[in-house]
């Protein structure tokens, strides 16, 4: 691939922009993606590339997070190896099974989510977490490893659906997405290991984007905590009403091409 300025400059501009809104709601890859595809690189090698960028910036985000005391260290810190090697476990399956056997199944639970966030206008606005009875815990950790799975698998929406998990058990928007921010690294982490080696990595645009990446979840992770819980809920519906929109305009393009 011929390197010029433009090219440098759509991975920079396009890493930030996905990175800042990833920080905190996830849904980055909506963006970063694509704009990998734009510039010519091949699907698989596209979402490998973005997967070693977006490691850098969930890690970046994460970081932040951990530091405001946001994240609860002894919860994510059992889940993290379970959702990591999830996350191995759907990158596997994805070499093999075409991602659009979940396509519909990701559509139906988006929709579910975004209505349930929008009836429950007080929702996720105070904790009122608690510690899980053996049967929840179990239920909560199964969820979250199935999530890890199909980030590994296909990923669109994994902040987004760690988020919602978090919020269902009684975090606030702000804890709850720098919750699922330290999960979504294990994630990251674990399929990026294994498009490594599966040789699906573009290092030299991996690394130029994940430079732009740690810059704008930094950026992003400190607006959220500046702006709080409300605007971490607006960014949220958002991202999902993109999600679904983009998730059904894939699913019809496979039917129609």
């Amino acid at each position: 691939m011929e390197w010029d300025l433009t090219l440098i400059l759509i991975i920079i501009v396009f890493g930030f922009l996905a990175a800042f809104i990833d920080a905190v709601v996830g849904g980055g890859g909506l963006i970063s993606t694509p704009a990998l595809l734009a510039i010519g690189l091949p699907p698989a090698t596209a979402l490998g590339t973005n997967k070693l960028a977006s490691s850098f910036g969930s890690l970046t985000s994460a970081i932040k997070f951990i530091r405001s005391g946001k994240v609860d260290l002894k919860i994510v810190g059992k889940l993290f190896p379970f959702v990591f090697l999830a996350a191995v476990g759907g990158a596997s399956l994805a070499s093999f099974l075409p991602a659009s056997v979940l396509k519909p199944l990701v559509i139906i639970i988006l929709t579910i989510v975004m209505i349930y966030t929008l009836v429950r206008k007080d929702w996720g606005s105070i904790r009122t977490y608690q510690k899980l009875s053996t049967k929840k815990a179990i239920l909560f950790t199964s969820v979250l490893l199935l999530i890890g799975f199909y980030d590994g698998f296909l990923g669109g929406g994994t902040g987004s659906f760690m988020l919602f998990t978090l919020l269902i058990v009684g975090f606030d928007f702000l804890s709850a997405a720098g919750n699922a921010k330290v999960l979504n690294f294990a994630s990251n982490i674990g399929a990026l290991l294994l498009f490594m080696l599966l040789g699906k990595v573009d290092y030299g645009i991996g690394l130029i984007m994940a430079f732009s990446m740690i810059v704008g979840s930094y950026a992003g992770a400190q607006f959220a905590l500046r702006q709080g819980v409300g605007y971490v809920r607006v960014l949220f519906v958002i991202v999902t009403s993109a999600l679904i929109l983009k998730n059904i305009y894939d699913y019809m393009q496979q039917w129609f091409n």
